[in-house]
């Protein structure tokens, strides 16, 4: 089986779970006998992977015009709209190699979504496959000059990423995309929800894949000591978003405190939230408390997790939340949002409501000041690891593939 991917990060150039998440399910699929070739608008030329093709069009020697216009209207746009503007420029490449998402992010996807056109008219695929909302207009082209089966990844909902405050362009896409889908996959029963709420998409048509992880990372084996000798360790790991509810975070903090002063909170990520969560730290008086180490990547996420005595993943809306799987694979217990799809294939871990900051308190001065809880949250949520792989969601992908495939027969 031959597959056409369209995504917009894979490792090691990537700024967040989806290109881990990109990069983990080719590669379960690479052991299913299916061949992956990832197109993606940003990739240095010698960019290559052992189970799969990779294509950057910034690679590619097409000039591209994309027409474009300042104005406040630009955003409501169509695309066939977005088109028919007066001012125009020529793109090679992206907007700024050094960011995935580039200095204008719908010029951008515009620019890749045509150069799409020119792939798929190349393509012997079976199925085309396009994750979230950036490569989902690619994929709909591709679809209409192939004649293929369209199946779009929803890795996270507009909704999820604003608190419900969506970017009304970038909905939109989200909605074009999932209707022109043959078949929509899901990574968890909380996102279904979410997509069958926000978008009346039916139900039917939603497939759900909760993710897996890579069992073989040699990260996993590091053993990293704190270098804070006495202190416990709570560690904050995501972007530093609405959505991940560094807010509740901190507030839990405030409380921990008062019980088990000698914690230190580490947060690692960045975003836009960063400044917000700083001055709550320092409003609160506990500034001396939290070590901010900026965006993470590689080995140093491991050696976050293995220094650390619990995670805590407070997100708001988590469609996943695939950093709760590394937790547990590096030995750290952890507690996760209810409001989280981790939390429905996770036993052995915290549950809480994001917003139930004394109760996440509660659970973090409980597993601090009490070893053996400690011990045998660790040891449970460690044994609980083996069971996520990265070949039961593979085998899941492929029977929707199969599925998209019989049905435009």
């Amino acid at each position: 089986m031959k597959v056409l991917m369209f995504g917009w990060e894979f490792p090691p150039f990537k700024s967040g779970g989806l290109g881990t998440a990109c990069y983990d399910l080719t590669k379960g699929l690479s052991s299913q006998d299916v061949d992956v070739t990832f197109v993606m608008p940003y990739a240095p030329k010698d960019a290559k992977a052992d189970f799969v093709k990779i294509i950057g069009t910034n690679n590619l020697s097409k000039n591209i015009k994309i027409k474009s216009v300042k104005t406040i209207l630009t955003p409501y746009q169509t695309f066939e709209s977005y088109n028919e503007v007066l001012v125009s420029k020529k793109l090679s490449g992206t907007s700024d190699k050094k960011e995935a998402y580039g200095k204008n992010l719908y010029e951008e996807v515009q620019r890749y979504s045509l150069i799409a056109a020119e792939i798929a008219k190349e393509s012997s695929c079976d199925v085309i496959h396009v994750h979230d909302w950036m490569t989902y207009k690619a994929g709909i082209i591709a679809k209409q000059i192939t004649g293929k089966p369209l199946v779009a990844h929803i890795h996270a909902t507009e909704f999820d990423r604003t608190g419900g405050n969506p970017n009304q362009i970038i909905s939109h896409i989200e909605f074009e995309g999932l209707q022109a889908a043959d078949v929509v996959i899901a990574n968890s029963n909380w996102t279904k929800q979410n997509v069958i709420n926000s978008y009346k998409i039916d139900p039917n048509k939603i497939e759900v894949v909760h993710w897996g992880i890579d069992n073989n990372n040699p990260y996993y084996g590091l053993n990293q000591a704190s270098p804070f000798q006495d202190e416990k360790i709570i560690l904050f790991l995501g972007r530093i978003t609405i959505q991940k509810g560094p807010e509740y975070f901190v507030k839990m903090a405030r409380k921990v405190v008062d019980f088990v002063p000698n914690t230190k909170f580490v947060v690692a990520g960045s975003g836009d939230m960063f400044e917000h969560m700083v001055n709550m730290a320092v409003d609160y008086g506990i500034a001396d408390k939290f070590v901010f180490t900026g965006f993470l990547k590689g080995a140093d996420v491991h050696r976050a997790f293995q220094m650390a005595h619990l995670y805590v993943m407070p997100s708001v809306s988590e469609p996943f939340g695939l950093v709760a799987l590394e937790a547990l694979k590096n030995n750290t217990p952890i507690m996760i949002s209810r409001q989280s799809g981790a939390s429905e294939v996770i036993n052995h871990a915290f549950k809480v409501d994001f917003w139930d900051v004394d109760e996440m308190a509660n659970k973090a001065v409980n597993i601090l000041l009490h070893p053996e809880l400690y011990e045998e949250l660790k040891e449970n949520s460690y044994r609980e690891s083996a069971k996520f792989n990265l070949e039961e969601p593979a085998r899941k992908t492929k029977a929707i593939y199969e599925k998209a495939i019989q049905l435009i027969r």
